[in-house]
């Protein structure tokens, strides 16, 4: 049995959500794909992510919480196919905005040598998550705006708080390049379309993980797979999201590309090569409520190998799969 085969019969139904639709390129509002999604809903990886709410519908932990709170709940359900508009999700909805677009909040920023200071993934994960899961309001306009005036001139973001610092961070300009591009996409908005491609020129620079003066790689962890990255980068989560943002195509992405391809083991498969999180039964920092498959660069992990094939799809280097 081959990999996709294997993964499209997998007990995790995000894992087959994610190959329906990003690699035998379903549509996600398709009937095979909604049952897939209604699975995702009722899944026992979503029941203990939304475990912790009280009677109100709210995580009794600041949004941010890693990776308990709202915030990275909303973004792990928007990248999993959660479906779409489940009025369930409003009061978690209500915490993002309570926190992302309180007086606390905004003090918090900063402006250096004329670069806000800013770690622009917060508000670009909720815009994400929240035009994903059909949840988005004139609130979600807002952190948009923050984000198109935040964008530094080298097209990315960075939250460095030292004066020296003048170049943008990977890690900070990612998410809001994927949000940014969804947000054009959704709703054809010229100024996200051109801070995207501004955004997205940074690591095309860079070929996505490489010094631009000698070539060298940025740092160990942007070439070592992950799943999820949650806020941090790798080759991998860049390049789904230059996929989703239409740039999968530009010649400079093929560095990252064989780099990817040359992960592949002998099952066809990818590996996890490191994470972010540890499964933890209560709220601990950096603990999860749930695990994403295991972690070790000899064995596939079906998350890992499902965002890769759907890569090698959208870039043409996968060959057509019959649905």
């Amino acid at each position: 049995m081959t990999v996709i085969a294997r993964l499209l019969q997998a007990d995790d139904p995000a894992v087959r959500y994610k190959m329906l639709v990003n690699v035998l390129g379903l549509a996600p509002d398709s009937v095979q794909v909604a049952a897939v999604r209604e699975e995702v809903r009722v899944s026992e990886r979503v029941r203990r992510l939304l475990a912790e709410r009280a009677a109100d519908g709210r995580i009794p932990h600041g949004p941010y919480a890693k990776w308990y709170g709202a915030h990275w709940v909303l973004a792990t359900l928007a990248d999993i196919g959660y479906p779409s508009a489940n009025v369930a999700l409003i009061p978690l909805r209500e915490q993002e905005y309570a926190w992302l677009l309180s007086e606390k909040h905004e003090k918090a920023i900063r402006t250096l040598q004329g670069r806000v200071r800013r770690c622009a993934s917060q508000e670009a994960y909720a815009v994400f998550a929240l035009l994903t899961l059909g949840l988005a309001d004139s609130r979600t306009e807002e952190l948009v705006e923050r984000l198109l005036r935040w964008q530094w001139a080298d097209g990315g973001w960075n939250c460095d708080k030292r004066p020296a610092a003048i170049n943008s961070s990977f890690s900070e300009t990612l998410i809001p390049l994927r949000g940014l591009a969804l947000h054009a996409r959704l709703t054809r908005d010229a100024r996200s379309r051109e801070a995207a491609a501004r955004a997205a020129e940074l690591f095309l620079q860079r070929r996505l993980f490489k010094r631009r003066h000698d070539g060298q790689i940025l740092a160990p962890d942007f070439i070592r797979l992950h799943y999820p990255c949650y806020w941090h980068y790798d080759i991998l989560f860049a390049l789904k999201v230059m996929a989703e943002a239409g740039f999968i195509g530009d010649e400079r992405c093929a560095d990252a590309l064989d780099l990817l391809e040359s992960k592949r083991l002998p099952d066809g498969g990818f590996p996890a090569e490191f994470r972010y999180s540890r499964v933890a039964e209560q709220h601990v920092s950096c603990g999860s409520p749930v695990g994403w498959g295991v972690t070790s660069a000899r064995q596939m992990n079906e998350f890992v190998t499902a965002e890769a094939l759907g890569v090698l799809r959208a870039a043409g280097r996968l060959p057509p799969v019959a649905s």
